[in-house]
């Protein structure tokens, strides 16, 4: 988030960082009341890029835990006994579960099926009890609930089925009798007399009994479907009206193991997210281990996607694993027949959504209940591969197999995990190469890099391969979060003929549960709440228009000092030493040494880890620990020289020396060996949210010294390593924090001038419309809080107001608030 910026109240000139289409400004008459902070062009007569339907869209992975327990209703937790200390060191086949009496997990020839291995043994007059997600179970007065077990016990068994909490009862308990030999599927249904939160279903038995798949599904799912999705969290998404949903990673797509069960010598080992894994009926799908640290059931599996982008009115988009591992694995798979069989699987994944119900897979999917195709036109092969080379050799392998039998599926690559650096370089020119018909690019940095990369899409090549952002997200859910992220939407909209399909990441977050922030949506068993980033998607999504009107608009004068701060020692998952640091001012002065023969008082320790001084050197000993920062020197220092000599000890990674040291949430680092020492990167943080500004692959040996030499002269930065130039850069790049697009409906003929105000100064802005016959008044949208207003479940600090504005003319002017987006949407004549 750029700070405010000191303005002239007088008109501004065009800047060359600012002009987004070549256009004149029509000169505003220096009347006083007339002056203004900015001045927005529209050029009616020029045609600008058409915007796809399918531009934004949404993109789900089973992240903090957004399937189980979130968007799939399902309320009971490990309902089929598979949880596994193989998957989770904290897990046990009977996690969530407490057992009245006597029973035993069991693995044996009597199992329910050869995928759903365990169930559980019930003693005669013995029970079991679940305790659900979050605080527990969560039902609402007067609606009812589908219980289902699978069971195997002597004829005449009776079982008992009831839901309480601590208060009491929730429902009439159930009883259901066994009259089948073998496994049977049982049901029952409740309707809830109390609302809770925390409640605990229960299965008791007369009689010694098996059980497996308990279940207990609301049965008000989004349009009442079985084996459903839970009701709020499908409704927020229908809500934003996306164009394409991406599904169903992420990470979790080509991590771990790429065989499936058949192949697998031990059926609990980790598998990569296999789409035949995850259809057909529920009690007949694996259960996996989730890259995110839990289990899934696949009871939300590809079925339902598909299912569920069809009800919402988008492109389903899904993503297969190209036996690439990605996200810091880093490790291509060489085995020409499992390739082939990943290819084959891709190839009926494809008959799956689109065969005929004569077809094998078609008919699978038409059995399930879906005699009509699904229509998918796009697929993914790869995700965040971080060896270019090594991908892009088995994905011309699918893409050629593909178009083969299907030429009009859109196959898409992509560019590794970060928007730069030397990995996706050589990604991006490997697809160039092969002529890739679309790639997608993933980045995750702070508000100030998307108020700096505005125009990052102006100079791609307009013939080259499309662009699919298929993940990105400014570091925070604040508010100065979505107005970086759609100060930056403004670009990607102006540059819609290379940008065409864009969508944030992460979807869900369960508050109780989370992995990974920010996230879109936050939930938790009985509440569900939008982000600040959600308002911005939504308003954007709402409105995108069908084709952008070329327009311009003055810029903000960029206020800049010297790079500026005190320095720092800091690790990741690592144990370094370091010693012999030396801080030098531009004219010789001495700033700082510290060679560690004494004590370590000049730091300050503003980070986790355990330092000591140990023999000479400064040593941070948690292997575990990250971001461990220590800092010393003054914030105002500039214009220095730093050396350090550091040493990697032990762990997963390098280590991190600082300069430009501000406070806890603002400097620069050199990370050296990062993401498990695949990659050493400078890295800026800025009100706590980092971006990477060069990085190069790399990695850092254990137990070697390394000399460190950083150069700061103004705002260029020069690195040395072993007394060789690494790298350097300029961080001259304004945060600008007015922006602006404009595009047309073609349904309504409506000019939707959008204006994000990104600084806390109202800015009052002279808007030319180039002539445009239009209505007087405009419906107007705005989104305005304090930079850091965070929604909660209790608290909505940041919405959509609606107005109108009355003097809307081919020329006049309107003060967009501080902090502040807004839609202007005005009627042509």
């Amino acid at each position: 988030m750029s700070r405010t910026r000191t303005r002239s109240r007088w008109r501004l000139g065009l800047t060359a960082a600012a002009c987004l289409v070549a256009a004149a400004v029509v000169p505003v008459p220096a009347h006083a009341e007339d002056v203004t902070d900015y001045a927005v062009t529209v050029d009616p007569s020029a045609r600008g890029p058409k915007i796809d339907d399918t531009m934004y869209g949404v993109f789900f992975e089973d992240i903090n835990r957004a399937a189980d327990g979130g968007l799939y209703a399902e309320l009971v937790q490990n309902r089929s006994f598979e949880y596994s200390t193989a998957d989770n060191g904290s897990y046990t086949p009977l996690t969530a579960w407490t057992v009245g009496g006597t029973a035993q997990v069991v693995n044996d020839d009597g199992r329910l099926n050869d995928r759903n291995r365990n169930y559980l043994s019930l003693g005669a007059g013995s029970s079991v009890t679940n305790a659900g997600y979050n605080t527990g179970v969560r039902v609402d007065e007067g609606k009812k609930y589908d219980f289902s077990v699978w069971a195997r016990a002597t004829a005449g068994t009776a079982l008992t089925i009831s839901l309480e909490d601590a208060d009491g009862t929730l429902a009439t308990a159930r009883r259901v009798a066994v009259t089948k030999r073998g496994w049977a599927r049982y049901t029952a249904t409740f309707t809830a007399t109390r609302t809770s939160g925390e409640g605990r279903l229960a299965v008791a038995s007369s009689a010694a009994a098996a059980l497996d798949m308990v279940s207990l599904f609301p049965r008000d799912t989004y349009k009442h479907q079985a084996n459903g999705l839970r009701k709020d969290l499908a409704e927020k998404v229908a809500a934003l009206h996306p164009g394409f949903m991406r599904f169903p990673g992420g990470c979790l797509v080509n991590t771990g193991s790429m065989l499936d069960y058949s192949e697998a010598s031990d059926w609990q080992r980790k598998r990569s997210y296999q789409w035949k894994d995850t259809v057909g009926p529920v009690e007949r799908r694996a259960t996996n281990a989730n890259v995110w640290g839990y289990n899934q059931s696949y009871g939300l599996g590809y079925y339902e996607y598909f299912r569920f982008a069809e009800d919402i009115g988008a492109m389903p988009l899904p993503v297969v694993p190209a036996l690439v591992t990605g996200c810091g694995q880093n490790r291509a798979v060489d085995d020409d027949a499992l390739l082939k069989r990943h290819i084959q699987d891709t190839l009926d994944l494809i008959e799956f959504a689109n065969g005929p119900v004569t077809s094998t897979w078609g008919g699978k999917r038409a059995r399930m209940g879906h005699p009509e195709p699904f229509h998918l036109t796009h697929l993914e092969v790869g995700n965040e591969e971080n060896l270019p080379v090594e991908f892009l050799a088995r994905f011309t392998r699918f893409r050629a197999a593909i178009e083969a039998r299907y030429p009009d599926i859109t196959v898409i690559s992509n560019s590794g995990p970060d928007d730069s650096g030397s990995t996706f370089d050589t990604a991006w020119q490997l697809n160039r190469d092969a002529d890739v018909a679309m790639v997608d690019e993933h980045y995750y940095n702070s508000p100030r890099w998307f108020l700096q990369n505005n125009g990052r899409y102006d100079s791609y090549d307009r013939g080259g391969p499309k662009v699919f952002l298929g993940e990105y997200a400014s570091q925070g859910n604040a508010f100065r979060n979505g107005l970086a992220e759609a100060a930056y939407m403004t670009g990607l909209e102006r540059n819609a003929d290379v940008v065409k399909l864009a969508s944030y990441a992460p979807l869900f977050a369960n508050e109780d549960y989370v992995q990974w922030r920010p996230d879109l949506v936050w939930f938790n068993n009985h509440a569900s709440w939008n982000s600040a980033n959600y308002e911005v998607q939504k308003l954007f999504m709402t409105n995108v228009g069908d084709r952008v009107v070329p327009s311009t608009a003055t810029g903000t004068p960029a206020v800049s000092g010297p790079v500026s701060g005190a320095v720092g020692l800091s690790t990741w998952a690592t144990s370094a030493a370091y010693d012999d640091v030396r801080v030098t001012g531009a004219d010789g002065t001495a700033l700082l040494g510290d060679d560690f023969s004494g004590d370590a008082s000049q730091w300050t320790h503003t980070g986790g880890g355990s330092w000591s001084v140990q023999d000479g050197q400064y040593v941070q000993s948690d292997v575990a620990a990250e971001n461990t920062m220590v800092s010393a020197g003054d914030a105002r220092w500039h214009d220095y020289d730093l050396h350090v000599k550091a040493t990697k000890k032990a762990g997963k990674e390098g280590f991190l020396v600082a300069f430009g040291v501000k406070d806890t949430g603002n400097y620069y680092w050199w990370n050296l060996g990062g993401w498990n020492n695949t990659t050493s990167a400078v890295e800026q943080a800025v009100d706590g949210g980092k971006s990477t500004l060069v990085s190069k692959a790399g990695t850092i040996e254990t137990n070697r010294a390394y000399d460190i030499d950083i150069k700061v002269r103004g705002r260029q930065v020069t690195l040395y390593l072993d007394g060789r130039e690494w790298g350097g850069f300029t961080d001259d790049k304004p945060a600008e924090p007015f922006r602006q697009v404009v595009t047309q409906d073609g349904k309504t003929g409506d000019l939707i001038v959008k204006v994000v105000n990104a600084q806390s100064a109202a800015a009052r802005t002279a808007i030319d419309l180039g002539g445009a016959k239009v209505a007087s008044r405009a419906r107007v949208t705005t989104l305005a809080a304090a930079p850091d207003a965070v929604n909660t479940e209790t608290s909505t600090a940041v919405a959509p107001v609606s107005s109108t504005y009355e003097g809307v003319a081919d020329r006049f002017t309107y003060t967009f608030p501080a902090n502040s987006v807004t839609f202007l949407r005005i009627r042509q004549r």
